[in-house]
């Protein structure tokens, strides 16, 4: 049976883009833009045709969520710089007291790493981990896996995140609703990954922050609480503003545009205050708002020039991932336009799993072979989006969620935070490293697919109760290859200061 031309160009146009990304130094925005022209004109849309939706799908998806991603990266920088994220984590750990410092510092991460980037939060606030690992005698392996597990998921889940902005823009749902779906997801996400961590501490007693140099150890805790001792960290209240005032803002428009939908309350549409509501819960608003925060309550005795300066910082670190995000969205657009979306939908629909988990298997697969979260996420909702827009009753804002959860997947040699993480604690053994960090990832990707399957059969359609145990059973086999390997870190496989 002969392929049709738009699925053979997809087929075609997928294996260019893999193989530009594993093999070759072309970067993947463009590997991305050449799968999208090589969908296009072997799909039969000649070039003019391929380079007008190419330009159009690039320009409306980052017209959607362009602007809420650079305020996003904004705020988060002005956080980093102002030592709020230290803030937070230690009225966390003040508030939830002793022998529970590893669920403040994850829920320090699960707010933090809504505005900052994964890898520069983990690098801010580890010290913070080290200083109560030796105070309150804790396993610092406990401690620092929480840590990451609290920054991972959000930054994989939840807006302004530019990963989940970017699906969230591919699949043109709504960014409030993929926000405050996200966290609530992401809280069991975080809560097994705490869970594990502490089970570390029991695989692994002889992990304890007791290096070979102790006195250099004990001058490098010392001096860490004479920095923290001498810092002007802004209050808890400040600290939390930039982060809460927007998601506030955001969740009061959520609750208010499905009541004044209704047929009674219709009436107050047009209300001043309604109209404020909905002005000011835009996300670009809601950030806009934030960073002027952050600006005057943060940092309200930095210089112009500084300020200035720290805010374009957050920009380029944004820039790359505003590009390939387009470009996700420039792929989409051939697939819708060229027809591989309709005659792909027509396969998926015949498949004994719900076409909700499509991104999340694709999310899984490109996650696995090139370790990128984001490029992962983006991906699969390019390839997914024009194909579950064919799909009657698909919920897409599953959808957009299945994407981002499906990029948590086993983060490995390829994924930056994996040595940030191992090289941090002091883990060297691969494969103690991949029981360290690579299956927490598993564990939080295998609750937010389960999660979101679980959703679908209340929310969507299409749905199998078979669809929920696809993760969980392959994350029981993860963790029967963990209980397989050697006993533990012996005493000469320390901590590294």
């Amino acid at each position: 049976m002969s392929l049709p031309a738009p699925i053979f160009g997809l087929i075609v146009a997928v294996f260019v883009l893999v193989w530009l990304v594993l093999r070759t130094r072309v970067h993947v925005l463009i590997a991305m833009l050449a799968a999208a022209c090589i969908t296009g004109l072997m799909g039969g849309m000649g070039m003019d045709k391929t380079f007008a939706v190419i330009t159009s799908g690039y320009g409306t998806t980052l017209g959607n969520i362009g602007m809420v991603i650079g305020l996003g990266v904004m705020m988060g920088r002005l956080l980093e710089v102002s030592g709020a994220a230290e803030r937070i984590a230690w009225s966390a750990v003040k508030w939830l007291g002793k022998r529970r410092e590893e669920w403040a510092l994850a829920m320090t991460g699960y707010i933090v790493s809504i505005p900052i980037f994964v890898d520069s939060a983990f690098v801010i606030l580890y010290p913070v981990a080290k200083a109560l690992a030796k105070n309150g005698k804790r396993s610092l392996l406990t401690l620092g896996i929480a840590l990451a597990g609290g920054l991972v998921v959000t930054h994989h889940a939840v807006p302004p995140t530019p990963g989940p902005l970017g699906v969230a823009g591919v699949f043109n749902v709504d960014i409030s609703a993929m926000l405050l779906t996200g966290m609530v997801l992401a809280i069991p996400c975080v809560t097994g990954i705490v869970f594990y961590a502490r089970w570390l501490d029991k695989r692994y007693p002889d992990f304890v922050p007791h290096p070979l140099n102790a006195d250099e150890a004990n001058a490098a805790v010392a001096d860490y609480s004479q920095q923290k001792a001498q810092k002007d960290l802004p209050g808890l209240t400040l600290s939390l503003l930039p982060v809460v005032v927007p998601v506030a803002l955001i969740f009061l428009k959520a609750i208010c545009a499905p009541v004044v939908a209704t047929e009674v309350w219709s009436n107050l549409a047009t209300h001043p205050v309604v109209q404020v509501i909905n002005f000011v819960g835009h996300p670009v608003i809601a950030l806009a708002i934030s960073v002027l925060l952050a600006v005057y309550t943060l940092v309200p005795r930095m210089d112009k020039h500084n300020t200035a300066e720290h805010l374009e910082e957050g920009l380029k670190s944004a820039g790359i991932i505003l590009l390939v995000t387009g470009a996700g969205g420039a792929l989409g657009a051939i697939l819708r336009d060229s027809g591989a979306g309709q005659q792909l939908a027509e396969q998926v629909a015949s498949l004994p799993v719900s076409p909700v988990l499509l991104p999340f298997i694709v999310a899984t697969l490109v996650r696995l072979i090139q370790g990128s979260g984001t490029v992962a996420m983006i991906t699969a909702a390019s390839i997914s989006a024009p194909v579950l827009a064919q799909i009657p009753g698909v919920n897409m804002l599953l959808a957009a969620l299945a994407a981002t959860m499906g990029s948590l997947f086993f983060g490995y040699f390829n994924d930056s935070l994996f040595w940030v993480v191992n090289r941090m604690t002091g883990v060297t053994d691969v494969k103690q490293q991949m029981v360290v960090w690579s299956v927490p990832t598993t564990i939080a990707w295998a609750i937010g697919g389960a999660g979101v399957a679980l959703m679908n059969l209340l929310l969507g359609s299409a749905g199998s109760w078979l669809d929920p145990l696809l993760p969980i059973i392959v994350l029981a086999a993860i963790m029967l290859w963990v209980r397989w390997q050697t006993p533990g870190i012996t005493e000469k496989q320390t901590v590294r200061e």
